[in-house]
């Protein structure tokens, strides 16, 4: 019984992780304004993955992060394939509401995000994960918040640079000063979002805990 509770919060918390991260991927490539600071759109799913990163971090150790960053990874590289062979069909012509032009306009650049941010999701739950434990084992079951923020805080940095270099900058979309200026605003915004969702994370805590009391934490 214990164990399927453990399976069963494993799946909800996957199931989040990965449709966050998906969703990121296709919407990543509308550039909206925060102040005068270009940002991709796509970065506002993002805080929710940094939550249950923590709490799989939390309760199933590195290996369940790990396993899940690389099934993650691996639905990102079947979205990239499946939008590449769409945009390889053509359109019906006066029947499609959405020519290939509009269609290649949203999801081409999709393609470069995904990319980038196969890599850069790959480095950065690495680093978070290293990160996380790291705190995790000098603070023991006290002040979630500091391995919580703290990974965060430096894997994101490498995030919000790797996506935006390989699908902005690389491509010519954006001059280095505006790459740097938006991957510092991405930065940022994620951060500020991450810290004000922190009560979240002690929410999945108390919540977790009380449906699986008896479950032994991962290290």
């Amino acid at each position: 019984m214990l164990q399927t509770k453990k399976e069963i919060i494993f799946f909800i918390l996957a199931g989040i992780f990965i449709t966050n991260a998906v969703v990121a991927e296709l919407i990543g490539g509308k550039l909206i304004f925060v102040g005068t600071s270009v940002m991709s759109v796509g970065i506002l799913p993002w805080p929710v993955v940094f939550i249950i990163t923590d709490l799989i971090n939390e309760y199933y150790g590195r290996s369940g992060v790990r396993k899940l960053s690389v099934i993650t990874a691996g639905l990102i590289a079947y979205c990239f394939f499946v939008l590449y062979i769409a945009m390889q069909i053509p359109a019906a012509k006066g029947i499609s509401t959405i020519s290939d032009e509009q269609f290649h306009a949203v999801f081409g650049q999709s393609m470069w995000i995904i990319v980038g941010s196969i890599i850069a999701f790959l480095v950065s739950q690495l680093i978070d994960t290293s990160i996380f434990h790291f705190f995790k084992n000098k603070t023991g079951s006290k002040m979630i918040w500091l391995r919580s923020t703290g990974s965060t805080v430096i894997s994101q940095l490498f995030d919000s640079f790797i996506v935006l270099g390989i699908a902005f900058w690389a491509t010519g979309i954006m001059s280095t000063p505006v790459f740097i200026q938006s991957a510092f605003t991405g930065y940022f915004v994620k951060l500020i979002i991450a810290i004000c969702m922190t009560p979240l994370i002690y929410l999945g805590h108390y919540i977790i805990g009380k449906y699986i009391k008896p479950f032994h934490k991962t290290s």
